[in-house]
């Protein structure tokens, strides 16, 4: 859109060199008539030569404008005071592609030189601050439209970039929402399937069953990460964390009650105390876990083999979760044994 604009306005400002064609009408006669009309021509296509070499960013720019300049003076004895109007083209395509004290400089000498050469030269000063006006005008004008399109050209990178962070977080969210809430849910089916298998027909029947569920419930999750409403709750994870404890045969030590915790604070411990108790039974063969919670702080601690302060994708996924809300978050060995992973809200 932007290039089509500018090719509109580079087509606008070719009403200088046909005024400059009443000037060759005026003082040339016979083949200097021709010549002078041939040299517009090559004039006008090197002038579009030199936008589409600034929308292509060929090298070739500053040779077109230097050819057009030495143009233009061939034509000057052709045309006498007209050929000033093509001041008004040549200094906005050098002052485009230089600073903007050098720009106001070429403004001041290409408009002096509309007022100055007809008076050394003899030439009807007529119309001499006419085309001071329009070197002035046209260079602003051409200024303008340049940072116009400079702005739209970042603000689109900008929206392209913006797009691309947003579809990133949105990756990054799924794949955390997923390791969350399908570590907790395949946890839970591999412990009770084979709790399953060591039980009687009517115990073991009973643990398959709430295998069905939990797989439902995972497939539920997953739909709800891909969507962004996954529901997770303080209470629904304390009570899912004791079924699971059970299942691992792990001694549960769970608060009953939530009300200790603000209402905006239990998302986020809810998902503390899922990935806590999921590592509890992935990873440390524990007698038990304990789970304390306040109304800034929840810690889920167990006595099992420990080991050094590690990441992986479910902590690191949690961190940012926290970072989110400007909590923090600790994970490591305790004495004299066991893990603690304790949030701060």
């Amino acid at each position: 859109m932007d290039e089509r604009r500018r090719l509109l306005l580079s087509l606008g400002m070719l009403c200088y060199p046909f005024l400059a064609a009443a000037g060759v009408n005026q003082y040339a006669h016979g083949t200097g008539r021709i010549v002078g009309y041939l040299l517009l021509v090559a004039i006008s296509a090197c002038y579009l030569g030199v936008v589409v070499a600034s929308m292509r960013a060929w090298p070739a720019y500053w040779w077109l404008v230097a050819l057009m300049t030495v143009l233009a003076v061939l034509l000057a004895p052709l045309a006498h005071e007209m050929v000033l109007i093509l001041v008004a083209v040549i200094v906005p395509s050098v002052a485009a592609r230089v600073g903007a004290w050098t720009s106001a400089v070429l403004v001041v000498v290409g408009a002096a030189t509309c007022v100055v050469v007809p008076l050394a030269l003899g030439w009807n000063t007529g119309g001499s601050w006419y085309f001071a006006v329009a070197v002035v005008f046209t260079t602003l004008l051409v200024h303008a439209f340049s940072r116009t399109a400079t702005a739209n050209r970042e603000l689109r990178e900008a929206r392209a970039e913006v797009a691309r962070l947003a579809s990133e977080a949105e990756r990054n969210r799924i794949a955390r929402d997923l390791h969350d809430l399908l570590g907790h849910s395949l946890t839970a089916i591999t412990v009770k399937s084979a709790l399953a298998r060591r039980l009687e027909p009517d115990a073991a029947r009973a643990e398959m069953e709430s295998v069905e569920q939990l797989a439902r419930q995972a497939l539920s999750d997953v739909r709800a990460a891909v969507s962004g409403y996954q529901d997770v709750t303080l209470a629904g994870e304390l009570a899912r964390s004791r079924e699971l404890l059970r299942a691992a045969g792990v001694a549960a030590d769970l608060p009953t009650a939530v009300d200790a915790v603000p209402a905006e604070h239990r998302e986020l411990f809810g998902w503390v105390v899922r990935e806590g108790v999921t590592n509890v039974v992935r990873h440390a063969r524990a007698g038990r876990c304990t789970v304390e919670l306040t109304a800034s702080t929840v810690e889920v601690r167990d006595d099992g083999v420990g080991g050094p302060a590690g990441t992986g994708s479910g902590l690191d996924g949690l961190r940012a979760r926290v970072s989110a809300v400007g909590g923090v978050l600790t994970a490591g060995p305790v004495e004299p044994r066991g893990w603690c992973l304790r949030v701060t809200a």
